[in-house]
């Protein structure tokens, strides 16, 4: 993004110049809202002089589109309601204008990015630094193209080299051959009679001489040559191996960071085109330099000259094959990774992909994937190269699958489309370890050949690890397992270790990136949110950041010993708060409308400032996924005193039957939200819509709440008579004890077969409940009716 970056701040002149370069052929917001993908992608790479080079550009095209796409689908508010169509016109518009043409986009966006730089490059020279510093990540990709670049005429440079040892060594050849045609003819005189023998000796004798002595003198030069060559394959392989060093150790270990942090929600690990076409770059390049090394040993064998050039070349040979065996290995990945708690009998997908299959006809004679799941231990002994004798941790089911190749993508990947895990076999487990804590992998492996079947590569690839679990009650904790060893584990350990304890600002930025991806929300922790949750943790009462900085959670601490004084732990609490903000509670998060992470001193402090019927939302203290509403009011019993009440917590099974809007709205005494917004400010866009007056004689009954000692202090005359159902509350100086049901008992069959609440059958209960409440008022109206 360096290059907008900068091009944004040219002035004068230079900045007419740049947006000249844009209109309807190619919109400059396309420019600014793809900016970073724009620069990243590899233009230079497309020879517009090749018209088979077409399928590349329209690729590009294709991408550049579905980019614009996604773009425009994130737009969100008023704004981005006029941009998410304006970016969608601007999709359709390139799509037409270069669909058919697509190398003339690749033309266009050279000349844009070109002049752009030659704009920035000038004004920088002249001026002190107008944004002068260039993007790390344009730097990277300029750099490995340079490298690619410079690798390109190293290559070519040895081609030529190889032509003409080729050249000079069949010249070296015939010359040989016309010395032992002389040598025949010297040889054959002895048969004829001396005077004539001596009239054609010398004149033989000479030209043999002659003959010799350029032989000897080409012989060393074609030695030099060859060792020439030698040292200059020498160095194309040093650059090889650095380059190859750089792309699979560097870019290739970032992507798979970034997807293990996106299985915690991180942001996307981002497309495998750029590095596809990488390893691609690579593949290719090695390849010709092997088929070039292959061709120098074919031209020592066919001519042999004593000297040290028969090692070298075989030393050539092995690291070539060297390099290219960690090319193949390495990008044998895994492009969708199966879901990191895994639940048996249930269906699963993954895929797996081969960066530079297409590139080295591999697809050929597609081979085939076999998925398997292996323990903790198998994976240890699998990398120590020792043999498991195919050992595996359960049976997974089509577990088999054939590599394809999509012409129009260029990738060649194996799509596992219905996976399921039929059994599991556990190992023993150690101390306090529960089975939501033991990980397991899935072990992607095949077997496959190219260079007509000159090199045989057996690749293996492990999945990130996976949580297996047998029932729905247990995913709260394997996902507790899976989030501790997405965020802190380190790359190449040996599987599956990870520290038992962390710094509490890394924890910190674990569950916050947890918590905007579940609740998918872009407002995260704050740091007061944070400071509560560290005085949770660590059963403390600071207030200052600060202390909590140099701290350490451990994972017992995190998710296996409970909170004090409470019979579930640190996770589990804050899991429950995540789960009831992601199904009820997202709009009102994101509207700031919930303070949330405030305990109840807390409250009571923050209200017993303000007017009577202010009020806050915080996560219930003493029960998972609950939140409680706390207000001020005057006390009953004491005239002229004002206190804090708390309204019982509400669960998912509540906000099932009736949200939270409308609940505020049916609680008359509940007046601004804290600090003073009036709550149907806040909360009227999320009221049902009141219903409609009966036509056919019938009045339909409401479910509305009531707090019992409100319940008359701002009577509702709009509601007429509506059933209420009693919510309890309590003052600020009372502990609550357990919550007690303020629905009817529901029967077992509200739970599915895994223990969690079903939205469908609490439904049925309510659809239940309004069927008795219409009874009697069917019954008083029936007289007219008749």
């Amino acid at each position: 993004m360096a290059v907008w970056i900068q091009a944004q701040q040219l002035q004068g002149d230079a900045l007419h110049q740049m947006q000249s370069l844009y209109g309807q052929h190619f919109p400059i917001e396309v420019r600014h809202y793809l900016s970073q993908w724009i620069e990243g992608q590899l233009w230079d790479a497309i020879d517009l002089e090749n018209p088979q080079e077409e399928f590349k550009a329209k690729r590009l095209l294709d991408s550049l589109i579905q980019e614009l796409q996604n773009k425009a689908e994130h737009q969100v508010g008023e704004d981005g309601f006029l941009l998410k169509i304006k970016l969608g016109h601007y999709a359709s518009q390139l799509k037409s204008t270069y669909d058919r043409c697509p190398l003339e986009l690749v033309r266009c966006i050279k000349h844009i990015l070109y002049t752009e730089q030659r704009l920035v490059r000038e004004a920088t020279n002249s001026s002190s630094p107008v944004g002068g510093m260039m993007d790390s990540m344009s730097q990277k990709y300029q750099q490995i193209n340079q490298a690619f670049e410079e690798l390109r005429l190293l290559t070519q440079d040895t081609e030529n080299d190889l032509r003409k040892l080729q050249h000079n060594q069949e010249y070296f050849i015939i010359q040989y051959q016309e010395s032992l045609r002389i040598q025949a003819q010297l040889t054959s005189l002895a048969t004829l009679p001396p005077a004539d023998r001596q009239l054609r000796e010398p004149a033989l004798l000479s030209k043999r001489a002659t003959v010799e002595s350029w032989l000897t003198r080409e012989a060393n030069t074609l030695q030099k040559y060859r060792l020439d060559l030698a040292e200059k394959h020498q160095k194309t392989l040093q650059l090889l191996r650095k380059q190859q060093t750089i792309i699979l150790d560097d870019e290739l270990i970032q992507w798979k960071r970034r997807q293990q942090l996106a299985g915690n929600g991180g942001p996307p690990e981002g497309g495998l085109d750029i590095l596809q076409s990488w390893c691609e770059k690579l593949a290719e390049t090695i390849w010709q330099n092997r088929q070039q090394i292959r061709r120098a040993e074919h031209l020592r064998q066919q001519l042999p000259i004593p000297g040290p050039i028969e090692e070298l070349l075989n030393e050539l040979n092995s690291t070539i094959t060297d390099i290219i065996s960690a090319l193949v290995t390495s990008t044998f990945i895994i492009e969708k990774q199966p879901p990191q708690v895994l639940k048996t009998q249930t269906k699963f997908a993954a895929t797996v992909r081969l960066l530079v299959g297409g590139k080295l006809n591999v697809h050929m004679n597609p081979p085939q994937v076999k998925a398997t799941i292996i323990s903790e231990q198998q994976a240890k002994a699998l990398l120590k190269n020792e043999n498991t004798r195919n050992d595996s941790s359960g049976e997974i089911l089509n577990n088999n699958c054939v590599m394809e190749y999509h012409q129009t993508t260029g990738t060649l990947s194996a799509h596992f489309r219905n996976m399921s895990l039929k059994r599991i076999k556990r190992s023993d487990r150690r101390g306090a370890e529960s089975v939501t804590e033991e990980k397991f992998t899935i072990l992607f492996e095949s077997q496959f050949s190219v260079g007509g079947n000159e090199l045989v590569f057996q690749v293996k690839t492990l999945s990130l690890p996976v949580v297996v679990i047998v029932h729905g009650s247990q995913d709260n904790n394997a996902t507790a397992t899976v989030l501790w060893d997405n965020a802190f584990a380190e790359p190449g350990r040996v599987p599956f270790l990870v520290p038992d304890k962390v710094l509490w600002p890394q924890l910190c930025d674990a569950i916050n990136m947890k918590y905007k991806a579940e609740v998918q929300s872009n407002r995260g922790l704050s740091e007061e949110n944070l400071v509560f949750l560290a005085q949770k943790a660590f059963s403390s009462s600071s207030n200052n950041p600060d202390d909590y900085r140099n701290m350490t959670m451990t994972w017992s601490q995190f998710n296996r010993e409970s909170l004090p004084g409470r019979n579930f732990t640190f996770w589990q609490w804050f899991d429950g708060v995540m789960e009831l903000t992601k199904k009820h509670l997202k709009p009102h998060w994101n509207d700031g409308a919930i303070l949330g992470f405030v305990n109840k001193q807390q409250a009571q402090d923050m209200l017993m400032s303000k007017p009577n019927g202010t009020f806050l939302l915080r996560f219930s203290d003493s029960e998972i996924g609950g939140i409680t509403i706390a207000w001020v009011a005057e006390n009953p019993n004491k005239a002229g005193e004002r206190m804090v009440w708390n309204l019982m917590p509400y669960t998912t099974k509540d906000f099932s039957i009736r949200s939270l809007a409308d609940r505020i709205s049916d609680l008359n005494h509940l007046l601004f939200l804290y600090p003073d917004r009036p709550k149907d400010e806040v909360f009227s866009k999320y009221y049902t819509p009141p219903l409609s007056k009966a036509v056919d004689g019938y009045v339909k009954p409401q479910i509305k709440q009531v707090v019992p000692e409100f319940a008359t202090a701002n009577p509702d005359p709009a509601s007429g008579n509506p059933t209420y159902m009693d919510h309890g509350a309590s003052p600020a100086p009372v502990n609550h004890p357990h919550p007690y049901g303020i629905y009817p008992p529901m029967s077992d069959s509200m739970l599915d077969a895994e223990g969690d609440f079903d939205l469908d059958d609490t439904m049925d209960v309510a659809r239940h409940v309004e069927e008795l409440l219409r009874r009697p008022v069917e019954s008083q109206w029936g007289g007219q009716q008749s």
